[in-house]
């Protein structure tokens, strides 16, 4: 059975399903652009219009330079679905899970809608953003636009290796897309987004050796800290999952951002997985400790600003969504019943974890 990062293998009897630009190549420039959609009928209409349209507005500027690597993903809030689209819906989206330990707080923002646009050169970033915003007009209001970029060698702007670990080839679609476990959504795929300030000036008052001992790696060569001298604590111990004795992968697109003149230095933490809880269980790590109160240390000179939870469907759903008034009046019905969470391996907590997964993460970037 042959397999493509981009698309799930054929199951007996069913049609491949092309999933989205999820593991797209990395780029240079990138635009996190979150969204919330506006109350009324003709706002979800205009939306629900804009799912096929996606795809012909990425060919549009993409073929402005079709050597510049343009793409875009979209994905859809725990409540957005429901306004949007109503049953089925993905069996683990709900909103994200506010975390509160001690000092630390992993917030939870408003956000409807989540366009992760990726391309060599920002122009070709800030031209789809244009366009998309331009096409969807009033039925959405901005919540929050990040530009990204990458820092010298794909370096943090705490001048470590951001991502070195993420799966390649096959094992992409393995750790990101859903298969038999959601057939319904078969091709989908989960994404959490947080965007953390750091404090560079406490940061980059502490030794190399100092912070090596915070990340889990060494700072030049980016080689991981042997498990004798590692903390429990570092960041890339607490942001390893394992489940059966076997590392459970997720996709990393994290990006640096700021603001110089303002004193804003971020990192845009940005997790792609087959299940929200590999995510969230490394958040709690963080915030909360494993155990408890082995928490990330990076959290002293960082803090999460934003954190929403969004579904990517696949670019198969996508073309299939039209104006049916039927389904947008049960979406929006008070009479409609509500749906239970699927039960979660992580509870509800008030506590948790820096969400900027692993610095380790993302093979992509070598």
């Amino acid at each position: 059975m042959k397999t493509d990062p981009m698309n799930k293998p054929e199951a007996a009897g069913r049609l491949p399903v092309l999933a989205q630009a999820v593991a797209a190549p990395l780029t240079r420039a990138a635009i996190f652009l979150v969204a919330t959609l506006n109350p009324g009928s003709e706002n979800r209409a205009t939306l629900r219009s804009f799912c096929g349209d996606l795809a012909a507005l990425v060919r549009a500027v993409e073929f402005r330079d079709l050597e510049g690597s343009l793409s875009c993903v979209v994905g859809f809030g725990s409540d957005a679905w429901d306004r949007l689209f109503g049953q089925p819906r993905p069996a683990e989206l709900h909103v994200f899970r506010e975390i509160h330990s001690g000092a630390r707080h992993a917030v939870s923002t408003p956000g409807d809608l989540l366009f992760h646009i990726r391309a060599k050169r920002m122009d070709l970033c800030f031209e789809l953003a244009t366009q998309i915003m331009a096409r969807l007009g009033n039925a959405v209001s901005p919540a929050d636009e990040v530009q990204g970029f990458r820092y010298f060698d794909d370096r943090d702007l705490i001048g470590f290796v951001d991502g070195t670990e993420n799966p390649r080839g096959a094992a992409v679609a393995d750790a990101v897309l859903i298969g038999d476990e959601d057939a319904d959504f078969a091709g989908g795929s989960y994404v959490i987004v947080q965007k953390y300030l750091h404090d560079l000036g406490a940061w980059n008052a502490l030794s190399t050796e100092a912070q090596e001992r915070i990340i889990g790696r060494t700072k030049l060569s980016d080689i991981e800290l042997d498990d004798s001298v590692k903390p429990t604590s570092a960041h890339n111990a607490l942001t390893t999952i394992v489940e059966n004795g076997k590392e459970v992968k997720i996709l990393r697109d994290n990006m640096p951002f700021g603001r110089p003149a303002h004193g804003e230095f971020g990192t845009y933490f940005i997790g792609y997985s087959r299940s929200p809880r590999t995510v969230e269980q490394m958040i709690e790590n963080m915030f909360i400790g494993r155990p408890p109160g082995n928490y990330d240390r990076l959290l002293d000179f960082s803090r999460a600003v934003t954190g929403s939870l969004f579904f990517v469907p696949s670019a198969t759903f996508l073309e299939n969504v039209t104006e049916d008034p039927t389904q947008l009046a049960a979406a929006e019905s008070p009479a409609a019943p509500a749906v239970a969470e699927t039960p979660s391996s992580i509870p509800p907590v008030r506590e948790g974890s820096l969400g900027i997964g692993s610095l380790k993460g993302d093979t992509r970037h070598e």
